[in-house]
């Protein structure tokens, strides 16, 4: 057993006032979404110059091999610096591990603290965003085998990781065909070469309504539909849902049903506008940082969320937000205003059969993908107790 402090380098974490970044440059700047398990991605990084980048990087020099954890926000996931990668720094919501090669082998590491995730969520401490602290981190308990069977268990681990991977990478190239196909047939907003009509949100829909500002319960006698239940990606996701108690007399108010378009009109910067259509029969009271959109015939809700999920879109509302005490938001009078083009319902409903089709594809790997995952948390059950 050896406290993680004790078989490192260094801990430390990213920047806790990050500058303001610039256009475009060579140098880049992460955060905890670009960390996922395993790999690391410069989706939308912050560009820095050249002098804030030098004066940045000398906080954690990050090179191959070290270790990446997320610590605020999503905790718990754990990627190793690639030697294919530019270089760059993180922010605060990072931390950077440099394990001692002679005691600890980094991919043996990076596994442990994967598995160590639930643990790490729950010591995490915080009101608005929950956090660990540095401290935290180094006295953390870790088992250490000898470095050869370090490796074994590893490569074991390794294998199943790959095949994970490779299932999402699946599920992320079937997603990319389904945002080329909506530019293909629709085209990158304002651009409009068809001729469609033009209108904003106010002038299809027939209402527009904020869910309800109280409080989960246990034991709620309603399932409680938060902006989480909602992906970046435009799914409904309800593996993770709250209870409520609310009077009858305002169910009406803040109900959902099968066809409503649900906006995230509150989160951080990065996911403020996140945007699915409800498809389920089940009875759902919805959260206040949660708008209700109901459309007209001349626009169906699945084009709606399409749209409003496309990259320009997204980028849109990047630019629209407002931000205070680290929540942006966009309230229901500035989502009205938004533009869009209203083309002919009957290419809205060939669009949309062809995402049903994708999606059949992807239910099918998502299964597959379920079951690795099963199986990678028993091993490292196995493995790490």
């Amino acid at each position: 057993m050896a406290r993680l402090g004790d078989i490192c380098i260094q801990i430390t974490d990213g920047s806790h006032n990050p500058p303001m970044g610039v256009e475009q440059s060579n140098y880049l700047m992460l955060s905890s979404k670009n960390i996922d398990d395993d790999y690391i991605t410069l989706n939308d990084p912050r560009y820095l110059s050249q002098e804030d980048f030098e004066a940045e990087n000398r906080r954690t020099n990050i090179k191959p091999n070290d270790l990446l954890i997320t610590i605020v926000g999503t905790i718990g996931r754990v990627a190793i610096v690639p030697n294919s990668l530019t270089e760059f720094c993180v922010q605060r919501s990072v931390a950077v591990l440099k394990p001692k090669p002679e005691i600890v082998y980094n991919r043996f590491l990076m596994h442990y603290l994967q598995s160590m995730r639930p643990y790490l969520e729950q010591e995490s401490r915080g009101v608005a965003q929950k956090g660990i602290y540095l401290k935290q981190l180094s006295n953390l308990s870790i088992i250490l085998p000898p470095l050869d069977e370090q490796r074994k268990i590893a490569a074991v681990l390794d294998k199943v990781s790959d095949l994970i991977a490779k299932r999402r990478q699946q599920l992320d190239k079937l997603d990319e065909i389904v945002k080329s196909r909506f530019i293909e047939m629709f085209g990158v907003y304002p651009a409009n070469p068809m001729g469609w009509e033009i209108g904003t949100i106010r002038d299809i829909v027939t209402e527009v309504r904020y869910g309800s500002s109280r409080p989960a319960v246990d034991g709620g006698k309603y399932p409680y539909l938060r902006m989480n239940n909602i992906t970046y990606g435009g799914e409904l996701d309800l593996s993770d849902t709250k209870r409520i108690d609310i009077p009858d007399n305002e169910l009406d108010k803040c109900t959902v049903r099968r066809g409503d378009v649900l906006f995230n009109r509150t989160n951080s910067k990065e996911l403020v506008g996140k945007t699915c259509v409800y498809d389920r029969d089940e009875m759902m009271v919805l959260a206040g940082f949660v708008i209700r959109i109901r459309v007209k015939d001349c626009i169906l809700p699945e084009f709606l969320s399409a749209f409003l999920n496309t990259d320009f879109s997204k980028q849109m509302l990047l630019g629209m937000c407002k931000t205070a005490i680290g929540q942006a938001n966009i309230n229901a009078q500035e989502l009205q205003n938004i533009g869009l083009y209203l083309p002919p319902v009957e290419l809205q409903r060939r669009f949309i059969q062809f995402k049903k089709e994708t999606d059949k594809s992807k239910l099918a790997i998502q299964k597959s993908l379920e079951k690795l995952e099963i199986l990678k948390k028993s091993l490292m059950q196995k493995y790490f107790g």
